[in-house]
């Protein structure tokens, strides 16, 4: 026996450097050639499409200087030769920020190919009306690099929102993220080594099923933040996604809010409400399957009277917890939190906090607005009861394993109804 933990400690620190072997973008050792004209005449395209034609991209591998961008469009589609021969990589881009920046647009239609390493976001979407991305690729081919840019696909302040069938990788911040916007639908895409893969944040009617979120520092965020043009994020199913061995080292730019979470982390849900998470799966996240946290986790002022920071109704139930014995992530905050309150890695865990307004005289929530977990197996779970916390130095003092107190059920909590498809 003693040979065998000695085996174990003399080889952790050969797991974890090999943990952290990172592999770059497949396209990393593309050929790609800058031609001014073909940069002019795609921009052109962009500008002279008329509301309900096409500007098609041929199969090639295009570098770019400047950004492109299209604004007020109508009924328009961009579209490439797929993903694997379409590739416009803005490696050096000397203008502008985003690879392509899509503003102000009615039914807007982009699909079938590749944006990679731009100084920015390599998608950008704002303040459209119908919006489909689809069979895509968004990448940052120098790997995991805290100077990549936040985003892969960032549409915001949008309505009817479809992201479908899209990969993507190495985005300092999320790689699919939404942002501020309703009536929202993420399904069939794949996010692996990004920061965050998934994010929704302050938007309202989301439905994110049928993903593959692998080898990210958090597979699957639901937040909402103070200070935005949308307040108060709710009405969010997350069902049938994969979140896989998401315990990829956090390369978010510090100060940031993803910079707070711990490599390891399947899914986190954070000051938002009407949350329905049911038949996933989540396997081998090394620190946390589910997190249930308040805005206050961040350790960021609030400075915003219009905004909730507890989460509130939200149903956890029906899904699949594997992981092997894993060591927690010690980097963060949290990851310090979960290890050195519960000694090990956990599937669910809550801080316990709510709006302080609702609890009744013995610290109980109301019915329409508990956590409710059920039917997830025989899972570790951990209750931080925040609430109760008076400093840091109280913060062990009020852990709790009791999952039988959030055995309730919401049958209410709606998604995305409006047909975007």
């Amino acid at each position: 026996m003693k040979n065998k933990i000695f085996l174990v400690i003399m080889l952790f620190p050969f797991f974890l450097v090999t943990s952290c072997k990172e592999n770059k973008s497949s396209n990393a050792n593309q050929k790609f050639e800058y031609s001014e004209e073909f940069e002019k005449k795609l921009q052109e395209q962009l500008i002279l499409v008329e509301d309900g034609g096409t500007v098609e991209i041929p199969a090639g591998n295009y570098l770019f200087k400047k950004a492109l961008s299209v604004e007020g469009k109508n009924n328009i589609t961009i579209k490439g030769a797929g993903k694997d021969k379409t590739i416009l990589s803005f490696l050096g881009q000397t203008d502008g920020a985003e690879g392509l920046n899509v503003s102000n647009c009615n039914n807007i239609v982009i699909e079938d190919f590749t944006i990679q390493d731009a100084k920015g976001d390599n998608l950008k979407i704002k303040g459209c009306d119908g919006v489909k991305v689809l069979k895509m690729n968004s990448t940052w081919t120098t790997g995991a690099d805290t100077s990549n840019g936040n985003y892969g696909y960032y549409p915001v302040e949008c309505k009817n929102v479809l992201i479908e069938d899209c990969e993507v990788s190495y985005c300092a911040d999320a790689g699919v993220y939404v942002g501020q916007s309703t009536n929202v639908i993420v399904r069939k895409c794949y996010a692996h080594h990004n920061v965050a893969g998934i994010e929704i944040e302050n938007c309202i009617n989301s439905d994110i099923y049928q993903n593959k979120a692998e080898n990210n520092s958090g597979g699957i965020l639901v937040f909402d933040l103070p200070k935005l043009f949308q307040a108060n994020g709710r009405n969010a199913r997350v069902w049938d996604n994969d979140c896989i061995n998401n315990n990829f080292k956090n390369f978010a730019k510090p100060g940031s809010i993803v910079a707070m979470i711990p490599p390891g982390s399947g899914m986190i849900i954070m000051a938002t409400d009407s949350v329905d998470i049911f038949n996933n799966r989540f396997t081998d996240n090394k620190t946390i399957g589910i997190g249930i946290v308040s805005y206050f986790i961040t350790g960021k002022p609030v400075n915003d009277t219009a905004y909730g920071p507890y989460c509130h109704t939200i149903y956890i139930h029906d899904n699949i917890f594997k992981r092997k014995v894993m060591i927690p992530d010690l980097t963060s905050e949290l990851g310090k939190l979960i290890t050195g309150g519960f000694k090990s890695s956990m599937d669910i865990i809550v801080d316990g906090s709510a709006d302080p307004k609702i609890r009744d005289e013995n610290g109980q929530v109301p019915a329409d607005k508990k956590i409710c977990i059920q039917n997830n197996g025989d899972i570790k779970f951990g209750n931080v009861n925040f609430w109760q916390v008076k400093d840091q130095k109280d913060v062990f003092n009020h852990l709790d394993r009791d999952i039988s107190k959030f055995d309730c059920t919401h049958t209410k909590i709606m998604g995305n109804n409006t047909k975007i498809d």
